[in-house]
């Protein structure tokens, strides 16, 4: 049997993964991103405000005097890999290579997430939605946080388009009892038909379960997190690839499937952490 695998099957083997990894990440897109980064670092620009003045005949001119900085993201490194024993396939078969090309791309998928939702968490300068906003003391999600959440960024000029809000199972559960979600009276959405909601209160609406990375963080209470596009930044140094080598040591097949990134938090004023009390 020979023991090299052809280049043509591990073009074919990285396709698969890009393409599945792509489609399964939950919070790709939804940041500035950057490919392509040379070097472990990536600076993301950021511009202050400026206000207009009165102009006043035959005097010199007020500046803005606007402020320029810059925000950095680091690059990490991550690999996904597997063996595939040579002695329970003959060769890597299909079978198995829709099997491995599930297992490497939902771990790049989820890990990709983790690397955004940390640079949420870390965010600076943020709005915040208490636990008590609602009826009841400390609540789950409910329409008052979203309305508060919506006023919190329409309250710093954050543009309508292009805002995402990111929760746990356990505020989709929430929300699912809530009338204005459900009824057609207040939306034309499917939440009871499908039991998910998509768009609501001008927010791309994205629910993540538990994750073995880590997922939407819950020290004590859940924190959810809602952000514009450009609030954001995500980087990639190294575009995910793939490799399938084999090991003589193992008799093994080794598939490993590798990328290097970095996520920052550009501005936090486009970004509101909400403090939900799950029952």
């Amino acid at each position: 049997m020979a023991i090299n695998v052809s280049t043509a099957f591990v073009d074919l083997f990285d396709s698969e993964v890009k393409q599945a990894y792509q489609a399964e990440s939950l919070l790709r897109g939804t940041m500035r991103t950057r490919s392509g980064v040379a070097g472990n670092t990536v600076k993301f620009p950021t511009i202050g405000k400026g206000v207009a003045t009165l102009r006043v005949p035959q005097t010199d001119v007020t500046p803005l005097n606007v402020t320029y900085g810059q925000v950095t993201a680091t690059m990490e490194d991550y690999i996904a890999a597997e063996y595939s024993d040579i002695f329970q396939q003959s060769h890597i078969n299909f079978d198995e290579r829709s099997e491995l090309v599930q297992v490497v791309s939902k771990s790049i998928a989820r890990r990709m997430d983790q690397i955004m939702i940390d640079a949420l968490n870390a965010a600076s300068g943020t709005s915040t939605v208490a636990t008590t906003v609602g009826p009841g003391g400390n609540t789950d999600m409910n329409i008052e946080k979203l309305r508060a959440t919506a006023k919190a960024l329409n309250e710093k000029n954050v543009p309508s388009e292009g805002r995402y809000l990111l929760m746990h199972a356990t505020q989709l559960d929430s929300l699912l009892g809530e009338q204005e979600i459900t009824s057609q009276d207040f939306a034309a959405v499917k939440a009871l038909v499908q039991g998910e909601i998509n768009t609501f209160m001008g927010f791309n609406i994205l629910t993540m379960g538990d994750r073995d990375e880590g997922g939407i963080p819950k020290p004590s209470t859940r924190t959810c997190f809602a952000w514009h596009k450009d609030s954001m930044g995500y980087a990639e140094s190294m575009a995910q690839k793939t490799e399938v080598n084999y090991v003589p040591e193992k008799t093994s097949f080794l598939v490993s499937s590798m990328f290097s990134a970095g996520s920052v938090s550009i501005d936090g004023e486009g970004i509101v952490k909400i403090s939900c009390t799950e029952a």
